[in-house]
């Protein structure tokens, strides 16, 4: 119910190529990827969204939920290209919903980065090849 989010939504799928297919996937992600047949691209554009629409989860079920959908990335048919949101720059929240927010993102990202074949940092409209120039840390 609100029509400034649908404009945004629909001004992205205007933008892309016509022969994309744009699907609203607001929870079951790791069940969307698990269907991607062999060859298929898929871009998750963010997974901030995801993870904003989960936060009323409960700590075991959100991790649950991350470990099907690494599991799922990990042994999918399809490319995946997943966008994500840097929290981690900005002050931390004062209110615990946007750190609990910041936090789960952050892990996730964190994750997904030791999991994906190439992780890139795009900033200021440059493209940075974490893999190339960074140094993994535990």
């Amino acid at each position: 119910d609100d029509a400034e989010w649908d404009a945004r939504i629909e001004t992205h799928i205007q933008r892309r190529p016509a022969n994309w297919q744009s699907l609203e996937v607001p929870i079951e992600l790791a069940e969307t990827i698990a269907s991607a047949s062999v060859g298929e691209i898929l871009l998750v554009d963010s997974l901030g969204t995801w993870v904003g629409n989960l936060l009323d989860e409960p700590e075991a079920d959100w991790q649950l939920r991350c470990e099907a959908l690494v599991r799922q990335v990990r042994t999918s048919n399809a490319d995946i290209i997943f966008v994500a949101e840097e929290t981690g720059w900005g002050v931390i929240p004062a209110y615990p919903v946007g750190r609990l927010f910041r936090d789960r993102l952050g892990r996730l990202v964190r994750v997904m980065g030791q999991v994906a074949g190439e992780t890139f940092l795009v900033v200021a409209g440059f493209a940075v090849d974490l893999r190339r120039v960074g140094t993994a840390i535990d």
